[in-house]
């Protein structure tokens, strides 16, 4: 790790980032209890933004996974970060709710630059080392969300005034724009002399048989889902901050979006109902959509945490602003090196044993994080909350070290829709904050796990053997997956 030659310095690079990326991502969450004085939010106002940020996520991963597959991670990552440094610019500045809901929303646009590293990374790693790699990547990436807690309420004091916050807010911009150029001219999208494998189609993802096209139209559905669940929550029901007339429309227009989807996923695989597709070019959907749900409590449970834990830890125990940022990271530091050891596991114990066991010892800490109250003695709540996110995203690596091994050319849509799941958790779980309780509120998230278990149990294969590419050429390329 030390090497920044070959594969190590493009890791390097990436895991970079999508560091900057996570930070300019959630770099509001340490700064809320600022936020929320100077434009004097209400606590269902401060819940909107936590869930606005993650709901453009949801069709920005899955768009994103199918531009990287055809364009290449290079420039797509340049060109993320570059936007989400000027969208950042503008939320630093925003003078109302209305405004700032809007460009919160907006900024889950930069949520979808995991996506873009994942296909990079499958290009620079075998399938030997390809768990721990994404686990590196993955986790010491994730790592942005802690050092924006950790540092953004520092800056902020440290710069003084009533806009300390904005300043702190637009550093984490300027940043990003930087490293987007800087990556733009360091890395290349493979290896010099390797093959970058691209869909035959773009538009929706390719199944290969009749009952995985059937199984890709029902998952596309909570995609959608939580959209509207989020219209729903911003509507005249809950939060009155659209009129009927918007909330009726953006329902339709959900709909209409959902049948053009459909519609767009029977144009690419059509050819399956009138000929048989060759063995070598088959894969099993099922795997996506196992990794799917596995993704939606591991990783849909950690942005609904980092969302609330700084607000949770400061109402609960008192404390300041600044302390209650710096316990709450604790939840983010240890991604540093809890992903790539979910991602070492997997290939060494066995993809699916260990996410399995990840899963279980999940559940049972967001058991014990429910147990958290103001009577808890403070240190035992840090350590409880510390060994949730070490096995929580311990399973996100452990989900990530299965994704690149399905099907090469369609990397980025497959990692675009696990990923986009992730987000998809996130709206559900913050959702039900909203309405609850923090202590119900991971209550849920343990019985959801518990239920994806299952479902792990019953239907993921562990991957083995070899996928297969064909290169312009004609040549068949194995790739070995196990």
């Amino acid at each position: 790790m030390l090497s920044f030659t070959g594969s190590i310095r493009i890791l390097h690079a990436t895991w970079f980032a999508f560091f900057v990326s996570f930070c300019v991502w959630f770099n509001h969450a340490p700064l809320m209890s600022s936020i929320r004085t100077a434009l004097d939010l209400s606590d269902q106002e401060v819940k909107t933004l936590l869930i606005l940020n993650v709901a453009l996520t949801i069709p920005a991963r899955i768009v994103i996974g199918m531009l990287v597959d055809k364009y290449g991670p290079r420039i797509m990552y340049s060109s993320l970060l570059v936007i989400s440094g000027v969208l950042c610019f503008a939320f630093a500045t925003a003078h109302d709710f209305q405004t700032m809901a809007l460009l919160r929303f907006l900024m889950g646009f930069v949520g979808a630059g995991f996506v873009i590293g994942i296909r990079m990374i499958s290009e620079w790693f075998p399938a030997r080392q390809a768990g721990l790699a994404q686990g590196i990547y993955g986790g010491w990436g994730n790592f942005g969300a802690a050092a924006a807690a950790l540092t953004l309420p520092i800056i902020t004091l440290w710069l003084g005034g009533d806009d300390g916050w904005r300043y702190a807010l637009a550093l984490t911009g300027a940043i990003a724009i930087a490293y987007g150029v800087i990556y733009y001219f360091s890395v290349t999208d493979t290896p010099e002399g390797s093959t970058y494998f691209k869909p035959n189609k773009t538009g929706a993802l390719e199944v290969t048989s009749r009952g995985d096209f059937l199984l890709y139209i029902v998952m596309q559905a909570p995609l959608f889902l939580a959209l509207g669940l989020l219209v729903w929550k911003l509507g005249p029901a809950n939060l009155g901050l659209l009129s009927q007339g918007t909330t009726s429309a953006l329902f339709a227009g959900l709909a209409i979006l959902y049948f053009i989807q459909i519609y767009n996923i029977y144009r690419i695989n059509k050819s399956i109902f009138t000929e048989e597709v060759p063995e070598i070019h088959r894969y099993r959907f099922r795997q996506v959509a196992v990794l799917d749900l596995a993704y939606f409590v591991t990783f849909g449970s950690e942005l609904a945490v980092l969302s609330m834990l700084p607000l949770f830890f400061l109402d609960t125990f008192a404390l300041s602003p600044v302390s209650a940022g710096v316990l709450a990271s604790g939840y983010a530091v240890t991604n540093l090196f809890a992903r790539p050891c979910g991602g070492l596991l997997s290939d060494n114990f066995g993809r699916k044993k260990t996410l399995m066991v990840l899963l279980t010892g999940g559940a049972v800490a967001y058991f014990a994080m429910a147990q958290i109250t103001p009577a808890m003695w403070l240190p035992l709540a840090v350590v409880i909350t510390m060994v949730c996110s070490t096995l929580v995203q311990a399973g996100d690596g452990a989900v990530f070290a299965v994704v690149p091994l399905i099907k090469r050319r369609l990397t980025g849509q497959v990692a675009g829709m696990v990923g986009a799941y992730g987000n998809v958790g996130a709206v559900f779980f913050l959702t039900i904050l909203s309405f609850t309780s923090p202590q119900v509120f991971f209550m849920i998230i343990a019985a959801a796990t518990l239920v994806v278990l299952a479902i792990i149990y019953f239907f993921l294969e562990q991957p083995e053997g070899h996928m297969v590419e064909i290169l312009a050429d004609g040549t068949v390329q194995m790739i070995e997956v196990g």
